[in-house]
């Protein structure tokens, strides 16, 4: 028996098709919208427009994200562990305190991203990801193979 996919409008139906299994939301539709405290671990986001939702301590672990918008999301504490966020365009986004580790970042927009207040990177993959102008501070645990004094920020 096939699951049904079927359209997710709002924050109320994305909860409740995660509930009943449902794990593929690519290009899923909720810019602006409230995810706060969002369990979506090793779902499919890939193309999703999240820009500007609010996604604090949400839990997005394995999920992939590939090529998704989440320009200016309020990401703070929330939890990306393993997650591919390959191509994904973060610019101007709140990560307070995001945890990213193990994180693949290859080619990602984070361009003016606050990354300040312990924003946690540490073995994310970065190849090729944008940080020019992005913020951080000296509790922003940074991938050991991020150049600072080349990457613009």
């Amino acid at each position: 028996m096939t699951a049904t996919i079927t359209a997710i409008n709002s924050p109320a139906q994305l909860r409740q098709a995660y509930a009943s299994g449902q794990r593929n939301f690519s290009l899923l539709n909720l810019a602006g919208a409230d995810l706060a405290g969002i369990n979506l671990s090793e779902a499919d986001l890939t193309g999703a427009n999240l820009a500007g939702a609010d996604l604090r301590e949400a839990t997005l672990g394995r999920a992939n994200l590939t090529r998704a918008n989440l320009r200016g999301a309020k990401l703070r504490r929330i939890n990306l562990v393993g997650a591919n966020l390959t191509e994904a365009d973060l610019q101007g986004a709140n990560m307070y305190r995001a945890i990213l580790i193990r994180t693949d970042l290859s080619r990602a927009n984070l361009s003016k991203a606050d990354l300040r207040i312990g924003a946690d990177l540490r073995e994310a993959k970065i190849e090729g990801t944008n940080f020019r102008g992005a913020l951080y501070d000296e509790y922003t645990k940074l991938p050991e193979a991020l150049d600072l004094a080349n990457s613009g920020m």
